[in-house]
């Protein structure tokens, strides 16, 4: 009986130390296993880009993208650098790109990306497939990265992903005898889907915002008796929104609003909701030209005079105006030489209920680049307000100079 509970107890314990060593193994196996898939599944690093000059500079990197002729290579040593292809003996890169050439129709239709190399200013293609093809530099359009070419084709960022655009600020500030400051502030963004140009767009967003404001106080002197010194205000603020809906790569329908107020005219404060039809006359590379019109409602509010106390006559009052209108408008844009920006819109806004009541507007601006994302802006405002309120100009002309920031 002992002999036999004895030999229970150590088959017993021979078991354990068994399980034990069966549950250590299968332990060791759940943590090594992963670790050899991953280690295993990590792809290789890829190899750098290369590219090599016809004059025999070589630089290694990452081909980004071309434009035309020109490619967008992003170099170990040097940055990002922009080389036209007939400079180019060979290039050879590990990604897949997506070619288009000239003049080609682009859907939104998925295409295949394609392994590249440049060679002698000719770009040569090889798909999945086996098939190669050779395309002349001067046919080629764009060559853009496999899967920015798909994500931008059928993708939907969510409403707040997606914006350029643009800050401006300036600042005028005396302090002498006559003392006073002056501010300008803008914002332009935009968001167009696809981002990109070589794609047909889809829709697009803007939003634009100008406040300038300015106080300038001018004391009597001499001023023996304490005369109160006399103050001059300028403050004029624009800002407007614009969805659009292209159903063709160049008509669009559109929707906006727009609030305006200008002291300089008497207009407290001017509201515009319309519904309308765009047009891109042209877009390249280069340049944009676009023109639009709608139908909208209009209510304009104008700031009255101080009435003086009698028995002097009393100051006519300018009445306030409900409107339904048309707004016809173009927008232009055009890149110059050392990236310089020039941008220029022209707006007629015309009511049919009261035809004395139409405006215009026109802006021609220049934006110098100065560093990386920093330029010097120039603008040229003019706003003309047929029916302004009483004892004001109907023009109010603005020339601002400022630092703008870009970003995307």
């Amino acid at each position: 009986m002992t002999v036999n509970l004895k030999s229970r107890l150590i088959l017993s314990q021979q078991r354990g130390r068994c399980w034990l060593r069966n549950l250590a193994m299968v332990s060791l196996l759940a943590i090594g296993i992963p670790s050899v898939m991953r280690a295993q599944d990590k792809p290789a690093a890829s190899a750098p880009d290369v590219i090599i000059f016809k004059n025999g500079d070589q630089l290694t990197g990452k081909f980004e993208h071309s434009i035309g002729d020109e490619i967008v290579f992003q170099s170990d040593a040097v940055g990002e650098i922009t080389v036209s292809l007939d400079k180019v003996k060979e290039l050879r890169s590990s990604s897949n790109f997506v070619i288009l050439k000239k003049d080609e129709k682009v859907t939104r239709t998925p295409k295949q990306p394609e392994s590249l190399a440049v060679e002698d200013g000719a770009v040569k293609t090889t798909a999945p497939s086996g098939t190669t093809e050779t395309i002349a530099g001067k046919d080629v359009g764009y060559i853009v990265d496999g899967g920015t070419y798909n994500k931008e084709l059928n993708g939907n960022p969510g409403f707040f992903r997606g914006w350029n655009g643009s800050v401006t600020g300036g600042a005028t500030v005396l302090q002498s005898t006559t003392y006073g400051q002056n501010y300008t502030a803008a914002l332009a963004l935009v968001r167009a889907i696809p981002s990109v140009a070589y794609l047909p767009p889809r829709t697009r967003t803007t939003f634009n915002l100008l406040e300038t404001y300015g106080k300038l106080t001018q004391p009597v002197v001499p001023n023996p008796t304490g005369l109160a010194a006399a103050e001059a205000k300028t403050s004029i603020f624009h800002t407007d929104f614009e969805h659009d809906k292209y159903f063709t790569p160049r008509f669009y329908m559109l929707g906006g609003l727009s609030y305006d107020h200008n002291f300089a005219q008497g207009l407290n404060f001017q509201q515009i909701y319309g519904v309308g039809v765009g047009y891109t006359v042209f877009q390249t590379a280069v340049h944009q030209f676009d023109v639009k019109t709608d139908i909208h409602y209009q209510q304009q509010k104008f700031i009255q005079p101080v009435q003086p106390a009698p028995p002097a006559p009393l100051l006519p009052l300018t009445p306030d105006q409900n409107l339904i209108g048309s707004t016809f408008g173009e927008a232009y844009k055009r890149t110059l030489p050392g990236k310089i920006l020039l941008t220029h819109s022209g707006t007629y806004i015309q009511s049919w209920n009261n035809t004395n009541a139409w405006s215009a507007i026109g802006v021609l601006g220049l934006a110098l680049p100065v560093y990386h994302h920093f330029s010097l802006s120039v603008n040229l405002l003019d706003n003309y307000l047929n029916n302004p309120a009483f004892g004001f100009n109907k023009n109010s002309l603005q020339f601002v100079t400022g630092v703008t920031y870009s970003f995307h």
